[in-house]
């Protein structure tokens, strides 16, 4: 269990950076004509860590040691020995467990070099490390620079070649009638509905969470404690009120640090969510979540966190009400935890992350105070409540078969990202059939769990709910075969894409139009042809995407249009194939930052920020093959909206 809050911490920490926790240093000692020693200091920040290289569980450590790696080794200079290092602390670390070393203040690290081309005039390194402070951890790198001779070294990220230029100019379109772009239709409608949606998805987490053995059975224990130990009603009312805004204000303090993310760069929430390794990490986890509710283990976070927080609430006043409220969310972790996971995880797949990660918070922390504060107004009320029992459990083990339903869809957006073609769609909808089976045997109880009761009759309420769950089962089963009906409308965007099939396709492309996935090949067909574009920025894990491609583009008008009158050119911003070596190269964004174009979907996702100054997909654009906007861009939106767009596009063209 301690590996897995490892994990768990990683990803809570992972997005929190603190600025100039360690800051780097170098310089160079000349030992002879051939041989150097590279100096490498480091100052901490006052109650930071920085972890050495080397630690006493070795390669079994829970965290990162501090690595150091040297361009161009063996060419044009040779290390002698390992990098050394000065004498660390090690001692037993109460978050992580286990013992650690580490250096506080300040460390030099030193690596002697042997040169083997007397014309080398400067060494590159890298340093790869975890820092870490009492409530939160950075993973960082930084470039070493160290001159032989005195001279200055340049940052190689800093260098742009003519090449990167050249390349760079060419994803600069020269439009027409800009004008259009500051008003995009779709945009204001789809996200209030996407808020309002969140909002009532984390409101609805929040209310079954509250159904869990972690948090049922604390709703009459704080509200006695409120309205009898105080005093007096009124005030007793007050308190568990302001106990309500405090859990409500503390979960949506979590969004908090996503929201500098969105500031650092408009597509970095995109490429997090899309990130191949993050969806492994997040499959993986929601595995665990899910054997977690199954009974098999607990998730907890430290002992000791809980115990703080409940000294701290016997303070009496705001401040102990706050940490009476603090000690909930700590407490109730093994059961909200996996469901604030599944919160986080769909918020970061979404336009918008950060804000419809507060927005789903603050939906959850609502549902999850509400009775606190609604039974201290109504006391009599809590007579009403069912008492605790093997129901809460029941209710631990479904939310465990959902959990595990839906590590399948990260596990899909990396092999979308990636192409595996391990998942496809066919098997993914498999997978989620046979899922659905096991819960449904479970509610009749015919599977069973290690923390059930004794089994008993079959309640006329289990029994309701035992046969939808076949139901629903039934509805996945045409999505096994290759017909019109395996489309599902009901879940469009949850299962990959109906091109992403083991059955031949005729095309790679939405409902099979013929599509273009190159801006260049796309745009020398439309002007070979005289046809309008629709610029479709779309991306393998974008759930809205595939809900525009299977519900709206479906639709016979809409398909018609695109089929006959558009040339479709689709770019995916997410796509993870290198781009040819020839291809890549660097990029200088606005704020002086170079990034690096390495894969197709780099350059895509950097051609529509330039053009287009968004990061949101899906977005489409109409424009003729002479990069005129026919009319503004347009967003995720209803059917009827998207084929007037269409339609009066098209008319534009035409008076052309």
């Amino acid at each position: 269990m301690r590996n897995l809050l490892v994990v768990l911490l990683v990803l809570v920490t992972f997005f929190s950076q603190a600025q100039d926790a360690v800051k780097w240093n170098t310089s160079v000692e000349k030992i002879s004509d051939t041989e150097y020693e590279l100096i490498i200091k480091a100052d901490i920040t006052e109650h930071w860590h920085l972890y050495a290289q080397n630690q006493p569980l070795g390669e079994d450590a829970s965290i990162i040691p501090t690595v150091f790696t040297f361009e161009r080794e063996g060419d044009g200079f040779e290390l002698i020995g390992a990098t050394e290092e000065q004498e660390p602390i090690t001692e037993l670390d109460p978050i992580f467990e286990e013992e650690l070393s580490y250096f506080d203040g300040s460390v030099t690290f030193m690596q002697r070099v042997e040169i083997t081309d007397p014309t080398l005039k400067g060494i590159i390194g890298l340093v790869e490390y975890q820092a870490c402070d009492d409530e939160r951890c950075i993973f960082a790198d930084d470039e070493l620079l160290f001159s032989l001779d005195g001279s200055e070294m340049v940052s190689a990220t800093k260098k742009i070649d003519q090449q990167s230029i050249n390349l760079a100019e060419n994803l600069e379109l020269p439009l027409q009638n800009k004008e259009l772009l500051k008003d995009v239709q779709g945009s204001d409608v789809s996200k209030e509905r996407d808020l309002t949606s969140l909002f009532i998805l984390g409101f609805l987490g929040g209310l079954i969470a509250l159904l869990t053995p972690c948090v049922f059975p604390m709703i009459p224990l704080t509200v006695s404690f409120f309205t009898k130990q105080t005093g007096n009603r009124k005030k007793g009312i007050s308190n568990a009120i302001l106990y309500g805004a405090f859990i409500v204000g503390i979960y949506m303090a979590l969004s908090i640090p996503f929201h500098f993310l969105d500031s650092i760069a408009p597509e970095i929430l995109n490429n997090i969510s899309t990130n191949v390794w993050l969806n492994v990490t997040f499959f993986v986890i929601f595995i665990f979540f899910a054997f977690s509710f199954f009974g098999y283990y607990e998730l907890t976070l430290p002992s000791s966190w809980g115990n703080k927080m409940d000294s701290a609430s016997s303070s009496g006043g705001l401040l102990g009400i706050f940490f009476m409220a603090l000690t909930l969310a700590i407490v109730s972790f093994s059961c909200t935890g996996p469901i604030l996971g599944s919160l986080l995880a769909g918020s970061l797949s979404n336009d918008g992350g950060a804000t419809q990660l507060t927005v789903g918070m603050t939906g959850f922390g609502v549902a999850l105070a509400l009775p606190f504060a609604l039974f201290a107004l109504f006391p009599n009320m809590l007579k009403s409540l069912p008492k605790s029992g093997g129901w809460m459990n029941t209710t631990k083990v479904i939310l465990g078969f959902l959990e595990l339903a839906l590590a399948f869809k990260f596990l899909s957006n990396a092999d979308l990202v990636e192409h595996w073609g391990i998942l496809k769609r066919e098997i993914f909808i498999g997978i989620w059939i046979i899922i659905g089976i096991l819960m449904a045997l479970y509610v009749f109880g015919i599977i069973r769990f290690p923390h059930d009761g004794p089994k008993k009759k079959l309640s006329f309420y289990r029994g309701v709910f035992g046969i939808a769950i076949l139901g629903f089962v039934v509805y996945l089963i045409p999505g096994l075969q290759k017909s019109q009906e395996s489309n599902l409308k009901l879940l469009s965007g949850f299962p990959p894409p109906v091109f992403y099939s083991i059955y031949p396709q005729e095309s790679d492309c939405p409902l099979g139009l013929t599509c273009f996935k190159d801006f260049e090949e796309g745009l020398a067909y439309a002007q070979e042809n005289n046809k309008p574009i629709l610029l479709d920025f779309t991306g393998w894990a974008c759930v809205n995407c595939r809900k525009m491609e299977e519900n709206v583009w479906s639709e016979p008008e809409i398909f018609s249009l695109l089929n006959e009158e558009y040339v479709l050119i689709s770019l995916y911003v997410d796509d993870r194939k290198d781009l040819p070596k020839e291809q890549q190269f660097n990029y200088k964004l606005d704020n002086g930052r170079v990034k690096s174009i390495k894969t197709i979907g780099d350059k895509w996702a950097t051609f529509q920020a330039i053009n287009f100054k968004t990061a949101s997909q899906p977005y489409y654009i109409l424009m003729s093959p002479d990069f005129e906007l026919l009319n503004s861009p347009q967003q995720y939106t209803e059917d009827i909206a998207y084929y007037e767009w269409l339609k009066e596009g098209l008319a534009t063209f035409k008076e052309l």
